[in-house]
């Protein structure tokens, strides 16, 4: 920061975090504080020449400045009058470099003058806070400067032409934004059940300097508005529009007995008691991990008191996890290309045992699997990649016809490994260069359908990832010889009972990345990626779903990794599998440890 800035206090705060280094170790098969510098802006000196002022007015943005009433003094009157820094947020690589004109002492008739500011271009937020990473695009805006006449007869330079919305480094906006999930009901599923869908956005990491809001209330804020318009199509929102906070408020905490209270505005006053208990869970899992003190109780008033309340144990009706109800086990293939599993009791150290079914006794070998949810049925493709076969891992019985078949003659363009959606929906890529398919068989049975995707652009789908929620689908694209990660909206249109279906609107994830080889949901909102920059090497690192990424995301400490696993439980180990080591897994507080020496496709229900 230059002198035209000053540092307030330093807050520490204290988190959780996993340590990701150190060997890999055998184990019988059997986050530290970050600081947080709080920054205040200053006016331009006076006499200030037009270079100091347009430093000034960069750095100032910043700033945790209050409604920017600083930041403003660098703009004429009517700059400052009409410009809105809430418009969105321009990130690039680093600060913007600025070009122009040295109006100083030689220049001292000249009454006007422009900079361009310049840099590499990463990522826009938009004002409904919703964040989209791009390739490094080459960034340009001018600010124009006059000398503006002011109440004392004196002339200063000031900005008069000024973009909206505001510019700044990756790490700046690191500092002053967080990632925060708001929650919505998906829309158009055929199973009846009201699903809770994870819809990410950026707000401040303190009190919002245009609100005053604190962060709970900057989110709760975010989530009245709505989804944002890439979700909006797939979920909605139990609050009626137009609800709103109540005037003047500025700060949301629980109280002593861990009680949110959320006053709103009329519009709410006359919703039903089911629609109130949704809305109370839409608020409930947004702002769960959020505040401070956990939330035990969410109670919803309006203008006339309390219009309904939602305690933890109710919210789990709500629960945007959807699985079997117990730990997950952990599912990978053996040598013999027999189905195996590991207990989910276990965290990934118990005894490897065969599943119940064919698909254990190994009948035809497998290559890759992929097991429901609730762990009734699972998927396996078979070695040679051409056949799918579903299977009970609950009762013995003969391995049935395969539900898919590949007609490609190479291996690789055949079968991709299998997934299913938190709605019992199986999801498979038949990569055949004569008639690319992506399909979707309901309940894991029945005749393929053939999900569109319109989007692809001469990519081909080479592995998918469904979400728990069946709303969103993570692809691995390969498209002139690299292979990115791309997140899709599953749509689904027409007759519920036979619905059509297509993957909309693919948004580019870390697209740093040009190359992707492995990826797995993890959470509710969250993906764990092994990919390379260009000319980098490998690395496994954490990816939001609205594609972001952190510094802090990248899990050190494993290498030459071919496949990841990780579970709807962010809890439970993180897998992966390894050339040199086999399976591995990470625990939350613990370094990488050798699970099984010899397996394959391990996978976590999904």
């Amino acid at each position: 920061m230059s002198a035209l800035l000053c540092c307030g206090v330093v807050v520490l705060a204290g988190c959780a975090s996993m340590p990701v280094t150190g060997d890999v170790k055998p184990v019988d098969a059997s986050q530290p504080g970050d600081s947080q510098v709080q920054v205040y802006a200053v006016p331009p000196r006076e006499g200030a020449t037009p270079i100091e002022v347009v430093d000034g007015f960069l750095e100032s943005m910043t700033s945790d400045d209050p409604e920017f009433m600083t930041t403003r003094k660098y703009l004429t009157e009517e700059a400052a009058r009409t410009w809105k820094p809430s418009a969105g947020t321009t990130v690039l690589a680093k600060a913007p470099n600025r070009n122009g004109p040295s109006l100083g002492d030689k220049d001292r008739k000249r009454t006007e003058g422009a900079y361009t500011l310049t840099g590499e271009q990463v990522a826009a937020v938009d004002a409904q806070s919703s964040y989209q990473p791009l390739a490094p695009t080459d960034y340009s805006q001018t600010l124009h400067l006059v000398q503006e006449k002011r109440a004392d007869g004196k002339r200063e330079w000031r900005i008069d032409i000024v973009p909206d919305g505001l510019v700044l480094g990756q790490s700046d906006f690191r500092r002053l934004y967080r990632s925060v999930n708001k929650y919505y009901f998906a829309t158009g599923l055929t199973n009846g059940r009201s699903t809770l869908v994870a819809d990410p956005v950026y707000v401040r990491n303190r009190t919002d300097p245009v609100t005053r809001m604190d962060t709970a209330t900057q989110t709760v804020r975010a989530l009245l508005g709505g989804p944002t318009n890439w979700l909006r199509p797939v979920a909605d929102s139990r609050f009626p529009i137009g609800t709103a906070l109540k005037k003047g408020v500025t700060s949301l905490a629980p109280d002593d007995q861990n009680v949110l209270k959320v006053p709103l505005n009329r519009k709410a006053d006359k919703v039903g008691r089911t629609a109130c208990r949704m809305m109370a869970a839409q608020v409930f899992f947004t702002l769960r991990d959020l505040t401070s003190a956990r939330v035990e109780q969410v109670e919803l008033r309006g203008d006339r008191g309390q219009l309904c309340s939602l305690g933890a144990d109710e919210a789990v009706e709500f629960a945007p996890d959807s699985g079997s109800g117990a730990p997950d086990s952990q599912y990978f293939v053996d040598a013999k290309g027999q189905v195996e599993r590991i207990p989910g009791n276990s965290k990934g150290t118990g005894d490897p045992e065969p599943v119940t079914g064919p698909l254990g006794s190994g009948t035809v070998p497998m290559s890759t699997v992929g097991v429901a949810r609730d762990e009734q049925l699972a998927a396996g493709v078979s070695a040679n990649h051409q056949d799918l076969y579903v299977s009970s891992l609950v009762s013995d019985g003969e391995l049935a016809e395969p539900v898919v078949t590949s007609r490609a003659k190479k291996p690789e363009d055949r079968l991709s490994a299998p997934s299913w959606d938190g709605l019992g929906d199986l999801w498979v890529a038949d990569r055949d260069r004569a008639g690319p398919r992506l399909l979707r068989l309901v309940g894991g049975e029945g005749t393929p359908q053939e999900v569109t995707v319109p989007s692809l652009n001469g990519g081909r789908i080479e592995a998918l990832r469904m979400s728990a929620d069946g709303v969103r689908i993570a692809l691995l694209l390969s498209k002139d010889g690299h292979t990115t990660l791309k997140i899709g909206r599953v749509q689904r249109r027409g007759p519920a009972e036979r619905p059509q279906v297509s993957v909309e609107d693919l948004r580019q994830a870390a697209p740093q990345l040009t190359d992707v080889s492995a990826i797995s949901w993890s959470g509710r909102s969250r993906l764990v990626v092994v990919g390379k920059e260009e000319g980098g090497v490998q690395q496994v690192r954490y990816v939001q779903a609205d594609g972001s990424t952190s510094s802090s995301g990248v899990l050190p400490g494993v290498n030459q990794v071919t496949a990841v696993a990780a579970a709807d439980d962010e809890q439970l180990p993180l897998m992966a599998e390894t050339e040199d080591d086999g399976i591995v897994k990470l625990s939350p507080g613990d370094n990488w440890q050798t699970v099984i020496k010899a397996g394959s496709s391990l996978v976590y229900p999904g």
